[in-house]
């Protein structure tokens, strides 16, 4: 009886210290049938001192041993006896492998948890999964991130209050309450590889390497997560110096400052700022970006994962998206007067409007001189034969760029402004040709397009739109 009220009143402690739930909540109980689950469904049925909670019991059967629909029914004669609600699901076909069977029981836990309203879903990982898992992963060359092991939550709403009590203690705990689990073969299955881990592997380290190796897994993983709570604490202030600009199309970073920092300090900002577009930067990974932005020249890609890639641009780093393949849209201004339109360049719609009435000059606002332009007036997408002509000559485009350090990945998201014959008379935003400027008398077309992008910092506030 002392173990079954020393573990109700550590239970009660540690969930009441943690604040874990409050009186009125419902709560979604995960329940194999087990003794873990079991011994979790009890302690929260049970324990005095906890907040009244409505619980209800979640059963999903996966199919995978010929006696698993028994399991179900065990389930519910627990939570009837024990006057709760209980919500059962079914696999669609036999499961066969134990990811299969985690992501399937996890789905259906959530479609309960949303319908039942619940705040929760409980399940039953204890200290010895803990140390499980830690010593699985680092069997798998795991990095610091993955020697944290089981979360205590994990979203959109998943708890586990048993991680801080051994095995042992559960076992106690049902014996002394009167709690007959059911037993699952599957768990001597020696085609699991937790199943080794859990009866070969770590008796066997504990009977003739280290007697307290599970206790020195659980250590390993708070070092773990102390470790990554202090890289979280420093991380965004380490990227508010470094990031120049982020948006949807992507996120830039100070190249200089970036090569600054010690080369692992690097390759966890790498892995951030990957991971902020959805790519995950594994070992090989993260060295073939560190190498990149070490040695690379401006204009170079490399890709990351799926669509993301880096990009050197000038004294800058660059995470995007490579662009969809997609048609441009032109828009053409078939005579002199008023009125808008939308020009779609690069997958990004640019808006344009048109007057005869004056107005400021800027970076994204010109005027034209009425009398020299050839209509219709075209915004397009630019191509790599385009020039401009200057008063002292004309220049590529692709130099432009690169005079006005225009990235790479947002050239091809720039419009420029064409007369019907093909003379490029502006590129919004980055450069005005010398032809057709208006004098004080003459009649002018003022053209105005709205960026999209966002404007970096430093840029002047006036020039943004």
């Amino acid at each position: 009886m002392n173990a079954y009220l020393g573990l109700a009143q550590d239970f009660t402690d540690h969930v009441v210290g943690r604040g874990f739930f409050t009186a009125g909540d419902r709560i979604l109980v995960g329940v194999s049938g087990g003794l873990d689950s079991l011994a979790l469904l009890h302690l929260l049925r049970f324990s005095p001192g906890l907040p009244a909670t409505e619980l209800v019991v979640g059963h999903l059967d996966h199919r995978m041993r010929p006696e698993s629909d028994t399991d179900a029914l065990w389930v519910r004669g627990w939570a009837m006896a024990w006057s709760l609600e209980c919500r059962l699901g079914w696999a669609e076909r036999p499961l066969s492998s134990e990811e299969e069977a985690r992501q399937a029981r996890y789905a259906f836990f959530e479609r309960e948890r949303q319908a039942l309203g619940a705040r929760w879903v409980l399940t039953a990982h204890h200290a010895d999964d803990q140390a499980e898992t830690i010593l699985f992963r680092i069997v798998r060359g795991t990095g610091l991130h993955g020697l944290e092991g089981i979360p205590e939550k994990r979203a959109p709403g998943i708890l586990r209050p048993l991680l801080p009590f051994t095995r042992e203690r559960l076992s106690e705990y049902a014996d002394a309450a009167g709690i007959r689990p059911r037993t699952d073969t599957s768990n001597d299955d020696p085609r699991f590889a937790r199943n080794v881990i859990r009866n070969e592997i770590l008796p066997r380290l504990e009977s003739a390497v280290a007697p307290a190796a599970r206790r020195s897994l659980l250590r390993l993983g708070r070092i773990a997560r102390g470790e990554e709570a202090a890289w979280s604490s420093i991380l965004e202030g380490l990227l508010q110096d470094l990031v120049t600009e982020e948006n949807d199309v992507g996120i830039e970073i100070d190249r200089v400052a970036f090569l600054g920092h010690h080369e692992v300090v690097r390759a966890r900002i790498l892995r951030e700022l990957a991971g902020r577009l959805g790519a995950t930067l594994g070992e090989a990974g993260t060295r073939s970006a560190l190498a990149f932005a070490n040695a690379s020249v401006s204009g170079q890609g490399l890709p990351i994962s799926g669509t993301v890639r880096l990009i050197r641009s000038f004294d800058r780093l660059v995470f995007c998206h490579a662009p969809e393949p997609g048609v441009d849209r032109s828009f053409e201004i078939e005579r002199p007067g008023e009125g808008q339109g939308v020009v779609l360049i690069g997958g990004y719609d640019w808006s344009v409007t048109w007057s005869l009435e004056r107005g400021p000059v800027s970076l994204w606002a010109e005027r034209f001189s009425v009398s020299g332009l050839d209509f219709p007036v075209t915004l397009r997408g630019w191509s790599s034969g385009d020039r401009m002509k200057y008063s002292y000559g004309s220049k590529k485009l692709k130099k432009i760029f690169g005079e006005k350090r225009v990235a790479l990945e947002k050239r091809s998201r720039v419009p420029v402004v064409v007369d019907g014959k093909e003379r490029i008379l502006w590129i919004p935003g980055v450069a005005r040709s010398s032809l057709l400027s208006p004098g004080t008398e003459d009649d002018a077309l003022m053209l105005s397009v709205s960026s999209p992008l966002v404007v970096r910092k430093g840029e002047d506030a006036a020039n943004r739109r």
